[in-house]
């Protein structure tokens, strides 16, 4: 990932992110962000949580958003990628009351549905997807096909060059998970990859707008009727 934000080929990308965002600017300012995670070694942070908790925190003091939820289960690591960017978007200055976490999500498309359900819960209605440009394009894809109504606040490369990109201190500790099996020794690469494409997300029956994926989600579906049945 890294290597290819730096690429020539990245430009692309960086230029359609830009329209997005100016796209999803009309309607700001946002309820929430949705902030996917990313694997954290308990070291220093890597180029992509610079780049996804600073454009976090520029989104929330420009006022496009009120608060930020950032999603991620411990995949690749011991650490909760929620909790840790938590922890580090705090420490540039979002208010604790403002940040939420997801810590279900082990994929990305995963990371998008569990928090828009999160969003939803939280009485949350205006909700916008901030990430990187290459992950905001192929999930634009994944929020288009199911009709999942977050709109795209992507990077915007040019702005985070005349940001102060510094990394805060933070105790990574409390955010480590007890009896930890890193994802790839559960899953092998075709199991990784149908996660990535979103084959064992358990869907709410409202959210699937179209008959035909209420038909092929029915075995891993929370039906309508077990919502309004709960207490």
């Amino acid at each position: 990932m890294s290597v290819f934000l730096l690429s020539g080929c990245a430009k692309t990308f960086y230029r359609s992110a830009e329209k997005a965002f100016q796209k999803g600017l009309q309607d700001q300012p946002y309820d929430v962000i949705i902030v996917p995670g990313f694997p954290y070694h308990g070291k220093e942070w890597d180029m992509v949580h610079k780049m996804r908790i600073h454009w976090a925190k520029y989104l929330y003091s420009q006022g496009y958003t009120e608060n930020v939820i950032f999603s991620g289960s411990a995949v690749a690591t011991p650490y909760v990628e929620s909790k840790v960017m938590a922890l580090y978007a705090e420490e540039l200055g979002i208010p604790k009351d403002r940040i939420f976490t997801e810590e279900k999500a082990e994929h990305s498309t995963e990371n998008v549905y569990y928090s828009y359900r999160l969003a939803k819960e939280l009485g949350f209605r205006k909700i916008a997807l901030a990430s990187d440009p290459f992950q905001s394009s192929y999930m634009g894809k994944f929020m288009r096909k199911f009709e999942i109504p977050v709109a795209l606040l992507p990077t915007v490369i040019d702005t985070l060059k005349v940001l102060n990109l510094y990394e805060p201190t933070i105790d990574p500790s409390p955010t480590r998970k007890e009896g930890f099996v890193k994802l790839s020794a559960r899953e092998n690469f075709f199991q990784r990859f149908k996660g990535t494409m979103g084959k064992y997300i358990i869907w709410h029956e409202e959210d699937l707008k179209k008959k035909k994926y209420r038909r092929r989600f029915k075995d891993r579906m929370v039906p309508a009727t077990a919502l309004s049945k709960e207490p």
